[in-house]
């Protein structure tokens, strides 16, 4: 049998069934065929989160019933291709454990012993967890969990939104599988009901929208609830309906984030790093890019430098933002920024 080198050659020559998501900027579909195209230093990866790849295996070896799930993440060099010691490192680690034969696989106890004090390993923000076994569970046809009914009820209007007793009882998990599961009915009704929803729910709803693309008519309702909040001073609320709309690709999206950064007061820190971590693709635009690193740049209390390397890892927005900051005038903050650099 041939060596096992790569994660992808690991579920490849297991015979596991396996499904990767990204956890680093979004949940998101990971292909097998990426992972590989990643290991063998063919392309970067493509959605980089703090200098790292960070996404999940679920699989299932043998006749299991239950799917086995990994937390990796694998650190990134500069130009976001990955640094292939510690993968290496774990991959060793696996053989070991394993006694170097696949044919020991089913032992899952094992594997999954494996995470356990692993430098890999990460224990990702409970709304992300939410969210990876809503969307897992919708993938591999299984039911949503127990919540998401009330959730449906209270969030669609079937039930009375100012009562207290009742949005203290939702569960994230509802809320995460309702934002996976949720039809056009259901978006327009949310849309309908969002103005009232108190910000506990809100914040957590925001936390697992921020993973799915939305409607319009949904997108322009927590735009609304996004200024209220940012004219009441309510920071928390407006960034996370900022958040919640970055995956939503509908031109909308774009339009807002643009006439945000025209405002410079509107841009504080909290804002920029809400843009950056879910609605960085809208940053792929000849205006809104340049006017972003102004806004940045004139923040004094943000690490221009490590947000800049954060999303010049980015493959899309690697070639146009390094071309930004060499055409950058000397006297402009960004310019300012780079020169304190170099000195």
């Amino acid at each position: 049998m041939q060596p096992i080198f790569t994660l992808h050659d690991f579920f490849t020559r297991s015979g596991a069934q396996v499904r990767l998501y990204h956890l680093g900027r979004r949940l998101a579909p990971c292909s097998l065929d990426e992972l590989a195209a990643f290991e063998a230093q063919r392309q970067p990866w493509s959605m980089p989160w703090q200098g790292q790849a960070r996404f999940a295996c679920i699989f299932t070896m043998g006749d299991a019933d239950e799917p086995l799930t990994w937390f990796l993440s694998l650190p990134l060099d500069e130009q976001g291709f990955l640094m292939a010691a510690p993968r290496d490192a774990f991959i060793q680690r696996l053989l070991e454990t394993l006694g170097h034969s696949v044919a020991t696989l089913g032992e899952e106890s094992r594997v999954d012993n494996l995470m356990k004090d692993n430098p890999l390993a990460f224990t990702p923000s409970l709304p992300l967890q939410a969210m990876l076994h809503a969307r897992a569970s919708h993938d591999l046809d299984r039911p949503a969990s127990e919540h998401l009914e009330l959730v449906e009820n209270y969030l669609t209007g079937a039930q009375d939104t100012a009562s207290e007793s009742q949005w203290q009882a939702l569960g994230l998990q509802g809320l995460a599988d309702f934002a996976t599961r949720h039809d056009a009915d259901q978006a327009h009704a949310l849309a309908k009901r969002l103005p009232a929803l108190p910000k506990e729910v809100l914040h957590s709803l925001c936390y697992c929208l921020e993973h799915i693309e939305l409607d319009v008519e949904l997108i322009m309702s927590l735009r609304a609830r996004g200024e209220k909040a940012a004219r009441e001073g309510d920071i928390e609320t407006f960034c996370a309906c900022v958040r919640a709309i970055g995956a939503s690709q509908d031109d909308s999206v774009g339009h807002w984030y643009g006439e945000l950064l025209d405002d410079p007061a509107a841009c504080g820190p909290d804002l920029l790093a809400a843009i950056a971590a879910r609605g960085w693709e809208h940053l792929e635009d000849a205006q809104r890019l340049p006017r972003y690193l102004e806004r940045l740049a004139e923040q004094p209390s943000v690490d221009f430098t490590a947000m800049v390397r954060d999303l010049a890892l980015i493959p899309r927005l690697r070639l146009p933002l390094l071309m930004q900051l060499r055409d950058a005038a000397t006297n402009s903050p960004v310019g300012q920024r780079l020169a304190h650099l170099h000195r």
